[in-house]
């Protein structure tokens, strides 16, 4: 997305927080792989057994959250459409009016989304940006099972329209 040089720094600046935040987070894990699939089976045992706030979330696919993201930054796409995407997203059409506006003739952003975990009706992935004008580094995502959907939270959310420059306060 097109950003004035204090905006970009600022995005940067906040990209590197979330990747510093992340790999600070990563260094507390263990390298044990199974980790990641004993969240992921917790998380099905849970909502299985009817713990959860919306019913039983399988765990998204990679596809699915990529989806999202691009439909989001879709300058074709309605501001109704867009604000099913999000999280509360009733309350952040006066911020998706103005993404859309700016994205009319941005260019396409692409979108890798990976290491995905899940947490109940929680997921969490790395998400790297691609713009006409470069790529941001990956930056961790959430995402939240809602009415049998994968919406993005709200936090989520403001982060992608303040790129966008259509900030919001995450609630």
């Amino acid at each position: 997305m097109l950003l004035p040089a204090r905006i970009s720094r600022i995005s940067l600046a906040m990209a590197a927080a979330a990747v510093a935040v992340t790999v600070g987070l990563t260094a507390c894990g263990s390298d044990d792989k199974s980790d990641a699939k004993a969240t992921t089976s917790a998380a099905a045992s849970t909502s299985a057994a009817g713990h959860g706030d919306h019913g039983t979330a399988g765990a998204p696919t990679a596809e699915a959250l990529t989806a999202v993201l691009e439909t989001l930054s879709d300058p074709t796409k309605s501001t109704a459409d867009k604000a099913k995407l999000i999280v509360n997203g009733d309350k952040r059409t006066a911020n998706i009016d103005q993404m859309n506006q700016a994205l009319g003739n941005y260019g396409k952003l692409t979108y890798a989304v990976t290491d995905i975990t899940t947490s109940g009706n929680t997921a969490t992935a790395q998400v790297t940006i691609t713009s006409p004008h470069g790529t941001a580094p990956a930056m961790p995502m959430t995402w939240e099972h809602v009415d049998g959907t994968w919406k993005l939270s709200d936090a989520s959310g403001c982060l992608m329209l303040g790129f966008a420059q259509a900030p919001c306060v995450p609630a």
